[in-house]
């Protein structure tokens, strides 16, 4: 029944884009049409002037025969233009309108205007010399935007400290991403990468900052998106880039803490476009000390211990690469193909003197985890003559081999000696296959239709070196979409929409056991906005959202690199599902920014950690094992406010705060969970001056409140830093300086759990305490060749549905 009601609605579906969009047939009569383009700039600035307004106006006649906005890079383009004479038109407020003369001719359909300046008015003159340069943070209708690379503090390190000052986004010292206290969907410019699908945290440490131009956090996403990510969706748009002849960039950074290098080429001649990148990164190894204590008491009163004292000596080491081909065969047919490989080692060294039981003894262990991926995708978009109207199919091939090999080593000398060495091999395979096709139908200038089918098909194994043990995992998920876009009344904006997914689940678990599971799942949108005075915006929406748990979540692999604190995934995981309503307001005032919102979101079957204390013979160390289950269902209240203020022309001012309750609860007999109400926080302040010369100076910090989860919690932490860069060479160049947390060599993490063992009243508590150096110093360049005429972004593949992990890897804490 849920296999025939999803196929019924894609045919539906595929149905109306076929009889509105006719992908056969024959035309009346050939006519020779072309393309007008131009970038338009502010003409202090020398910056893109987004959402500028233009007007095609024929000149014989006067008559407006065609229209647009620029994009975020200013750039303009006319489709379907006949063979004329024309007047160009573009406005925008606080700018003086510019006219200017244009012409085609059959033999050259197709015209580049250039860059249109235009000139602001005298009341606007100071406004824009504050905003000399692209905002750090751009308020757009359905996103924000953070600009990463007009943050100067960013450079040396890599996408993890990006992360950590954006807006609404908190992230602790292992990697782990959370927008207003859940779990988020990354992408990578638009499109899911192989490399995410284990480790979140990992992937962010193989892209080097100077990679980075922006990041989109998307808080409401409409149906059209996959439906995972409760918290919402992160976009991290590099800086790859098309342009007319050849143009690119190079990067470096040398610390006390990593090197990176990042290296983009982009060659365009004219129909064809060519881009390529290369990024590499190496943190040195350093001393992470870690103190732990495993307690377990017996309702007897017996007490069993086990306490490490210790360190470990991690390093990483990691390259990705990238090479992209956009071929236009006219102005209605493109096709696009990109290869991304990522290849990315970490681990080390390390050893800890333990005490148990009366007994001293001394473990040594090594640990090395490799992640090797590769994506890629091939795009294909028509468009028509009529304004806004587009049909692409897109397909997606990702492969990674993940590998965690460990061996641990016990010695004792009292109060008998011995020496026991374990070790330990896993190999994960993540195969994933993705077939989409889009279209967008305009009724009107006011009204639109999105719709699509999609279809992911995964293969998950994980190998431990013995093939009667492999655990081997397929899901597929089938969706379609719809979302209709309208004006309600001139001021109120709505979009609607209706998502389905159905999928389907089997596999065989790491003992042999087959198992198999289906569901069939519907995630309505809805958002309103609505104008007010003063250039002010109200919005408010709702979407249900589903978060089904990945690689790391379900592999069965034990990871005894700590032969006390042991590791493991969980198969028998359900997905979360959650319920989520947003309000949110902004508003620009004399050049400053203010975004606040408030949000109420549910969840079902929420996936957490949980610590248990293993069965272990009488007398023998106690070990404790750290999986994941469903814990329970969590109701959260939120609030978030941004602001950002000029006190001077040349001096920012900005800050951002977001508050959000943590609750579980649960009455199953298994997991009796009741945890109370208690209310997290993230801060993040910035100030930025630029000086005579080409220079420029910042100084930031965050702070992220003690993140609770059901079992216990980990102590807040903070994180500062400062930069000072200088423009040399022409302005083509640039050369910094950068600092973080420069007082404090470590970053002290504290994180207790505790529970009680239902079946015999026995009570446990977990304790970890992790000095991790961050203290860094370093010095970066970057160099700027060619000219750039940045070309629109092509749609594709965008896998947005599995939670990813909630740890940066399974071994521990990494620099």
């Amino acid at each position: 029944m849920k296999k025939s009601i999803l196929l019924f609605v894609g045919l539906i579906l595929m149905l109306g884009a076929k009889a509105q969009f006719p992908m056969g047939g024959t035309s009346a009569k050939k006519m020779v049409t072309g393309r007008i383009t131009a970038i338009i700039l502010d003409s202090v600035s020398k910056k893109p002037v987004d959402y500028a307004t233009v007007s095609l106006i024929k000149t014989k006649d006067n008559k407006s025969v065609n229209g647009a906005v620029t994009d975020e890079r200013g750039k303009l383009s006319l489709s379907n233009i006949s063979p004329e004479e024309y007047k160009l038109s573009v406005g925008f407020m606080g700018y003086k309108t510019k006219v200017i003369v244009v012409k085609t001719t059959p033999e050259k359909p197709d015209l580049n205007a250039g860059t249109i300046y235009l000139s602001p008015t005298a009341s606007n003159l100071k406004e824009v010399e504050i905003s000399g340069q692209k905002a750090l943070i751009e308020n757009k209708v359905d996103k924000l935007v953070y600009n990463a690379e007009q943050d100067i503090t960013n450079a040396g390190g890599d996408a993890t400290d990006v992360m950590r000052k954006v807006p609404m986004l908190s992230v602790d010292v292992n990697g782990n991403l959370q927008m207003r206290g859940s779990a988020v969907r990354v992408l990578i410019n638009g499109k899911p990468s192989g490399t995410m699908a284990n480790s979140v945290a990992d992937a962010l440490k193989m892209i080097p900052a100077e990679q980075i131009k922006s990041v989109e956090v998307i808080t409401s996403p409409s149906a059209k998106y996959d439906a995972e990510g409760s918290g919402g969706i992160v976009n991290i748009i590099t800086k790859k880039k098309s342009a007319e002849g050849t143009s690119g960039s190079v990067n470096a950074s040398v610390g006390t803490r990593s090197n990176n290098g990042a290296f983009n080429l982009n060659a365009k001649t004219g129909r064809l476009s060519l881009t390529g990148s290369l990024g590499v990164n190496h943190a040195y190894p350093q001393n992470s000390k870690v103190v732990s204590s495993n307690i377990l008491t017996k309702k007897t009163g017996e007490i069993t211990s086990v306490l490490q004292d210790g360190y470990s000596k991690w390093s990483r080491v990691g390259y990705n690469g990238s090479a992209g081909l956009d071929y236009d065969f006219n102005n209605y047919h493109n096709i696009s193909t990109n290869v991304k490989i990522n290849r990315f080692s970490n681990g080390g060294p390390g050893s800890s003197d333990v005490t148990t039981n009366g007994a001293v003894l001394r473990n040594i262990r090594d640990m090395d985890m490799g992640f090797n991926n590769i994506d890629w995708s091939v795009d294909y978009r028509k468009t028509s003559k009529k304004e806004g109207e587009e049909f692409s199919v897109s397909a997606q091939l990702s492969a990674g081999r993940n590998t965690s090999d460990f061996s641990n080593r016990t010695i004792a000398e009292l109060p008998e000696p011995f020496d026991v060495t374990e070790l330990g091999s896993n190999t994960g395979k993540n195969n994933e296959y993705t077939v989409q096709s889009d279209y967008v139908y305009p009724f009107s200038k006011t009204t639109t239709l999105e719709t699509g089918l999609k279809g992911i098909f995964r293969n998950i194994i994980s190998n431990y070196g013995n093939a009667s043990q492999d655990f081997d995992y397929d899901q597929n998920v089938g969706s379609a979409y719809g979302v209709l876009g309208f004006k309600l009344t001139k001021k109120i904006t709505a979009k609607a929409g209706l998502r389905t997914e159905y999928t389907k689940i089997n596999g065989l678990s790491g003992n042999g056991a087959k198992f198999n599971n289906d569901y069939f799942n519907l995630f309505p949108s809805l958002i309103l906005s609505q104008s007010l005075k003063g250039a002010s915006t109200i919005k408010v929406s709702y979407n249900r959202r589903i978060q089904r748990p990945s690689l790391f979540y379900l592999n069965p692999f034990e990871n005894k690199s700590d032969q006390f604190n042991i590791m493991r995934g969980n198969p028998d995981l359900n997905p979360e599902l959650s319920d989520n309503i947003e309000m949110g307001y902004s508003t620009f005032i004399k050049g400053s920014v203010i975004n606040a919102s408030v949000f109420y979101r549910s969840t079902k079957d929420v996936i957490e950690s949980v610590v248990t204390p293993l069965p272990v013979p009488s007398g023998a160390p106690q070990a404790f094992l750290t999986s994941y289950t469903n814990v329970g269902r969590s109701e959260s209240y939120g609030m978030n406010l941004f602001g950002s203020y000029n006190p001077k022309p040349k001096w920012t001012l900005m800050a951002n705060i977001g508050l959000n309750t943590y609750n579980v609860n649960n009455n199953s007999s298994e997991n009796s969970v009741n945890t109370g109400t208690f209310l997290n926080y993230t801060a993040f302040a910035r100030s930025a001056y630029a000086f005579p010369g080409g220079w420029n100076t910042e100084l930031w910090g965050v702070i992220n409140s003690p993140r609770r989860t059901f079992q216990g919690k980990t102590d807040a932490m903070y994180f500062y830093g400062g930069a000072v860069k200088k423009e040399i060479w022409k302005k083509k160049a640039t050369i910094g300086l950068n600092v973080l947390n420069p007082f404090s060599r470590d970053l002290v993490i504290n994180t207790v759990n505790n529970g009680t063992n239902a079946k015999d009243g026995s009570s446990y508590e977990q304790k970890t305490n992790i000095h991790y150096p961050l203290r860094s110093f370093g010095i970066n360049l970057s160099y700027n060749f060619g000219k750039l005429k940045f070309t629109q972004p092509k749609k594709g593949v965008k896998n947005d549905d599995l939670k990813k992990e909630d740890q940066g890897g399974m071994g521990g804490v990494q620099n």
